[in-house]
């Protein structure tokens, strides 16, 4: 299969490894190196198998995590002064992280503020703007990011490791028919769960291609991937706001 991606819409090395240590519950400033390192790589080997053009700047990042962890397999240093500290390898990778992480959460607030923002209307008669307000009142939901997708793709392709018995007939998928499936699925019901995409595959090359499928799909700005609670179930949903009004394609 020979389709490339560039995906500039997604985060990158630093978001993996605050993600990781999120989603492990670790301290970042206690980070246990060699189990991080080994996640990493896997999120690393998700990237290469689906061909992404954001690997390069990562393997930069692995490199780091592996020059780390075989430091701090190393013994002291016997020539060093007993009364001089020695250095933590990752104190350098904990300060790059500390000061991401605040200009993260700042990025979060202020476009938390222009979202509240958005919501303010002009003075209107009292039970216009009540009606307002109940269309507008909607269920809080998290946008899911490429390492979310990246850890439901590989608890998928889990499925498929210890099988032993192969079809003889060869099914053809593309991506392009994937994402037609999604969006006529979408047309059907409001949301489409991944798993259950992911369920509905039969092999493993038809979960890759449906993946890819969901990524083209992000990168054109037909689709949201939301979390109804951090690390929970990932929903597909149409990207409305890249969805023209009836008026509009009336027009063209």
């Amino acid at each position: 299969m020979s389709y490339k991606l560039k995906l500039d819409v997604f985060e990158g090395p630093l978001d993996l490894l605050l993600y990781l240590i999120k989603k492990n519950d670790l301290d970042i400033c206690d980070i246990p190196i060699a189990q991080v390192t080994d996640q990493y790589l896997e999120y690393i080997e998700m990237m290469k198998m689906l061909d992404l053009e954001i690997v390069g700047d990562f393997l930069v990042m692995a490199a780091t995590l592996i020059q780390i962890k075989s430091r701090m397999l190393l013994p002291p240093d016997p020539g060093q002064q007993e009364e001089q500290e020695q250095e933590d390898p990752r104190d350098e990778l904990v300060r790059r992280l500390q000061e991401y992480k605040v200009f993260k959460e700042i990025a979060e607030q202020l476009k938390l503020k222009e979202q509240e923002r958005q919501k303010l209307f002009p003075r209107k008669a009292d039970q216009e703007f009540a009606q307002e307000l109940k269309d507008d009142a909607k269920e809080v939901v998290f946008e899911a990011n490429l390492f979310d997708l990246i850890n439901a793709f590989s608890k998928a392709l889990e499925r498929f490791k210890e099988d032993s018995v192969y079809e003889v007939q060869k099914e053809e998928y593309t991506v392009e028919d994937k994402i037609h499936h999604i969006l006529h699925s979408l047309l059907k019901r409001p949301h489409v769960v991944l798993t259950d995409l992911f369920i509905e595959s039969k092999n493993k090359m038809e979960v890759i291609v449906s993946f890819m499928a969901v990524l083209e799909l992000i990168r054109l700005k037909e689709i949201k991937v939301i979390q109804k609670r951090l690390f929970s179930e990932i929903e597909i949903v149409r990207n409305t706001d890249n969805v023209l009004p009836p008026e509009d394609h009336e027009q063209q």
